[in-house]
């Protein structure tokens, strides 16, 4: 019996060229990157080779990408870490209610140590309204997270908007970018982005590694404390082999996005125009059409009523 696999909103299949380019990392590659010797330095000549790919799929710099286990350490580093680093200056910091776990769970134990969250509201296609969100930054706003697209429904929010508000009472702009990454076309510098989040399981690449891109210059603390990888920023020996594998799946993202895009697109179309002809009048559709993913069926959340 053949398996249909429908769930790659959840995690995807490692892409053969990603496990190719892995192998050598597990068996004769198996230095460690903090070591001076040969073996050490071709660990390291591969992660720095990997945070090249993962910041030109973002288009940003590569000394302002850290290597993570997952997109859920990204998001807690991020909301941790800028809270901590910035509560001299302000103790608030305001995301949505339609957030990954990563990011409320997140903000209620900040909350415990002392922080204020605004949680703002979404309307029913699951947008967030910019006028609540200007309206609820304050003086002691520090921090604005807003997920870039959301994993249930596929919304795609307003990320350029939200920063330029940010942006106009010098807050720093964070988006978790888990679903959106290597499914639409991101552009950090572009969209003026401070930091987002991304997790290699969602684009082919292994289950346990992720990404944290933090602009230059926006300081945030480490709750990883031991040696100095990752620029004093996560300690911690490195995941070599996945590390290598996320850069690849990046490099892969990068060149087939397009292509990758349209594929999606025309699966989704396809799938509409079959609950068209067959439930016509029986289905609702989470979310509108426009503003939204082109990721699988899933990623859309199709809701029946059967009358």
């Amino acid at each position: 019996m053949n398996t249909i696999y429908f769930d790659n909103a959840a995690t995807t299949k490692i892409k053969s060229e990603v496990f190719n380019e892995m192998l050598p990392y597990l068996s004769t590659n198996y230095g460690n990157a903090s070591s001076l010797y040969k073996i050490g330095k071709i660990s390291k000549n591969a992660i720095e080779k990997s945070r090249k790919q993962v910041a030109s799929l973002l288009n940003c710099e590569p000394d302002e990408i850290y290597f993570t286990s997952c997109g859920t350490e990204s998001d807690n580093t991020a909301l941790k870490g800028f809270a901590y680093a910035n509560k001299n200056k302000g103790n608030h910091i305001i995301t949505s209610k339609i957030e990954h776990p990563a990011i409320l769970e997140t903000c209620k134990f900040l909350e415990t140590q002392g922080f204020d969250i605004t949680y703002i509201s979404v309307n029913s296609d699951g947008f967030i309204n910019l006028k609540e969100l200007e309206n609820s930054i304050r003086p002691t706003t520090i921090l604005i997270s807003i997920m870039f697209a959301n994993n249930e429904i596929g919304t795609i929010q307003p990320i350029k908007e939200v920063a330029k508000i940010a942006h106009k009472y010098n807050i720093i702009f964070h988006t978790d970018a888990v679903q959106a990454v290597g499914n639409c076309l991101i552009d950090v510098k572009n969209m003026q982005i401070d930091s987002l989040s991304l997790s290699g399981h969602k684009i082919h690449a292994p289950k346990g590694i992720g990404a944290l891109y933090v602009k230059k210059d926006i300081d945030f603390i480490s709750f990883v404390n031991g040696g100095h990888q990752e620029n004093n920023k996560r300690a911690g020996t490195e995941n070599v082999a996945e590390i290598v594998g996320l850069g690849k799946a990046c490099e892969i993202s990068q060149k087939n996005l397009n292509s990758h895009m349209q594929y999606l697109l025309k699966l989704r179309n396809y799938y509409l125009k079959c609950l068209e002809n067959n439930f016509k009048g029986k289905y609702r559709i989470n979310g509108s059409l426009e503003n939204r993913l082109p990721r699988e069926f899933e990623c859309f959340v199709f809701k029946f009523e059967f009358f």
